[in-house]
């Protein structure tokens, strides 16, 4: 899931600069999960900006809604009457979905609410780690599991940097050792066989570094 944290309440008044009337526009999926930008987190926000408001002596009327997803149009089209009329919607969904807002409402503007953080996994209440990084060449299958590029401080292909100490991380002691994390996995897996393999450089064009990303799938389209 896409873990992200709202922005301090001072951050988001300054993006309002001259605005009115006001969305603050929610996501039920991955922001709603880590309690960043679901109903309830809207609800909060709308509250704070009401409250701000009054205090300050601002002119500014605050409404909410939420979608059950910004990164898809069809949950998107769902807000345009809410849309309809503001000066300013606040998205509370993470990057994608404020620039898919943008785009959709265009020439709406639309501002974050959210700083998105990672592709993370929940470990427990209210905490959530790295897994992932989209790099859209994806090694799980030689690592038993076990994201180098992620979870690897140094994003390491071909083993351990020879730092680490006791199965932590030489650059953080709190992180575990993605490849001690590796080897044990493989080892259990009985396929330790499989790390003396050398991986070559990654392809530029899948690479995080390769520009922006599409993938379209013939067998789904019309």
């Amino acid at each position: 899931m896409i873990v992200g944290e709202r922005k301090p309440l001072e951050e988001i008044i300054e993006s309002l600069e001259g605005a009115e009337k006001v969305l603050v526009a929610g996501c039920g999926t991955c922001v709603a999960i880590c309690m960043a930008g679901g109903e309830k987190e809207v609800g909060m926000l709308a509250s704070e900006l009401k409250m701000a408001a009054k205090l300050r002596d601002m002119k500014i009327e605050v409404s909410e809604a939420t979608a059950q997803r910004q990164c898809d149009k069809e949950y998107l089209d769902t807000l345009k009457d809410d849309v309809k009329g503001k000066d300013v919607v606040i998205s509370m969904a993470c990057g994608i979905g404020v620039q898919y807002m943008a785009l959709n409402y265009e020439p709406m503007r639309v501002v974050p609410a959210v700083n998105t953080d990672f592709l993370g996994a929940n470990l427990d209440v209210g905490e959530w780690a790295e897994y992932c990084q989209s790099c859209g060449d994806c090694v799980l299958a030689d690592t038993g599991g076990v994201c180098p590029i992620a979870r690897c401080s140094k994003s390491l292909l071909n083993g351990p940097c020879g730092g680490s100490a006791d199965g932590k991380c030489e650059i953080d002691p709190e992180t575990e050792c993605a490849w001690q994390l590796i080897y044990d996995r493989m080892k259990a897996l009985g396929r330790l066989e499989k790390l003396t393999e050398i991986r070559p450089p990654r392809s530029w064009k899948t690479s995080r570094d390769g520009g922006p990303r599409r993938l379209v799938r013939e067998d789904q389209k019309a």
